[in-house]
């Protein structure tokens, strides 16, 4: 998928105007709102439909207007969470920006229109309702890609793994400057306040070690990052699926996807069941994306480093389970197992 445009972030009009800044973008002034889709998380702003006539489609415009006090569902309201939440649609808007032209039907993303980034700042009062950053793309419903599911099959998680395998094959062991240096919203920097809350225990006194093995993995590529079931739309036909919502994309070892995104799709039976199984598929087709791409790599290292790095990062997510919410229904035996094979590795 190519660029339309590059970042229009000169547009202060954006923050006055939404509308307005949409149909300057199209050179088209009967652009028309025709209907919100879903509110951002902690209520940051809202993802709606757009009717463009010019080019007689609809697109899908993703707007961050971060309120004087955010909603968070469990309570995480600091202002260091407020920053990372903001850092977060600016790193999205650089993946449109500088990445999303390189993906293609076997790893698909919405095309980008335009896009608008200002700057992030502090809340005051009198900024309460002043867009941040605001994205317009392809509204993927018009391409065919219609489903949004709940619960996964197995054989829309097989998709869902050979979408990860062809993405990471995409940006494998390349410089991946400008977005975050390390993908995922649970990794240990950006969760400071979630670990202090964490009790003592030995995952806790081995986080770092944990945090430190993945963070320097020999073989990493681009993450995701939150590559969870809800972030996949689904063909009709139940074939073929795409992406959205790239805030927490960044370099990392691959198998963090892969293990998020079946923590996401599978309960505890279902992985003691079907984990290993999909495993084996992930690098069966990460093996031949890595061909179909032609990346220059020694495939065999890059599966046995990560192979072995999975354990950590069932790990890493638990820590951050633990500290941001001990009741969370993926905290289960399953993961606790690979947890604690981590544990007596490191």
């Amino acid at each position: 998928m190519s660029k339309v445009s590059d970042d229009n972030e000169s547009n202060n009009g954006c923050n006055n105007n939404p509308l307005r800044f949409i149909q300057s973008s199209f050179g088209d002034h009967n652009v028309v709102k025709m209907a919100s889709i879903q509110t951002l998380w902690s209520g940051y702003g809202e993802i709606a439909r757009y009717f463009v006539p010019s080019i007689d489609n609809s697109v899908i415009v993703k707007i961050v207007t971060p309120q004087l006090q955010s909603n968070h569902p469990r309570g995480w309201d600091s202002m260091r969470s407020h920053q990372r939440k903001l850092d977060s649609y600016v790193n999205e808007s650089i993946f449109y920006k500088q990445y999303s032209q390189h993906t293609d039907s076997l790893c698909r993303t919405p095309l980008c229109y335009f896009s608008f980034t200002g700057t992030s700042y502090a809340i005051a009062e009198n900024q309460q309702n002043t867009v941040t950053s605001l994205l317009i793309m392809e509204d993927l419903d018009q391409a065919g890609f219609i489903n949004r599911y709940d619960e996964a099959s197995l054989n829309t998680v097989k998709l869902g793994i050979r979408w990860l395998a062809y993405f990471h094959a995409k940006f494998l062991n390349q410089a991946l400057n400008n977005v975050w240096p390390i993908g995922t919203y649970w990794h240990l920097a950006t969760r400071p306040d979630e670990f202090a809350k964490m009790p003592e225990s030995e995952i806790k006194s081995k986080a770092h070690v944990i945090d430190n093995a993945l963070n320097n993995a020999r073989f990493q590529t681009l993450l995701h990052g939150d590559a969870k079931l809800a972030n996949f739309c689904f063909s009709a036909n139940g074939m073929d699926l795409a992406a959205v919502d790239f805030q927490y994309v960044g370099r990392g070892a691959g198998i963090k996807d892969v293990m998020y995104f079946l923590g996401s799709c599978l309960n505890e039976s279902e992985l003691t069941l079907y984990a290993d199984r999909l495993l084996e598929e992930y690098f069966s087709i990460l093996k031949l994306a890595v061909e179909h791409y032609h990346v220059d790599t020694d495939f065999a290292a890059l599966e046995a480093e990560w192979r072995k790095l999975l354990p950590f990062v069932w790990a890493d997510f638990e820590r951050f389970l633990i500290g941001w919410a001990t009741e969370h229904n993926k905290l289960n035996g399953f993961m606790k197992e690979q947890t604690n094979i981590a544990l007596a590795n490191c």
